[in-house]
């Protein structure tokens, strides 16, 4: 049997999270190193191992988590702006194989990013 990655564990509530919203397909937590004022994780319940692994059956899952960032930050008010990333692989700064889009908001952002 696999072992459960940390944000499986996340949410199956095996370890504890600071749980920010929650919808049927995912959860928003609190990044726990945060690279923002705000800083927050959209991770979908279904495990996608990384976005080059996802299949064309999860494009409504992968459409509902941009749609979860979007709310969250309505929610939050961020109406400044905010930046949503994907990190595929570990030369991009993968940390955890299970797909997961962060939100970074309150400051501003350069670019190029990273």
């Amino acid at each position: 049997m696999e072992e459960l990655t940390l944000f499986q564990k996340i949410i199956c509530r095996k370890i504890p999270a600071e749980i920010l919203l929650e919808t049927e397909e995912a959860l928003v937590i609190k990044d726990i190193a945060p690279q923002a004022p705000v800083h927050a994780l959209i991770i979908p319940k279904k495990p996608i191992p990384r976005i080059s692994e996802a299949e064309e059956e999860e494009a409504a899952l992968l459409g509902k988590l941009l749609l979860t960032a979007r709310a969250f930050a309505a929610r939050e008010k961020l109406t400044d702006g905010y930046r949503l990333v994907i990190n595929n692989g570990r030369m991009a700064g993968e940390t955890v194989p299970h797909l997961h889009i962060h939100l970074l908001a309150g400051r501003s952002m350069g670019w190029p990013p990273g």
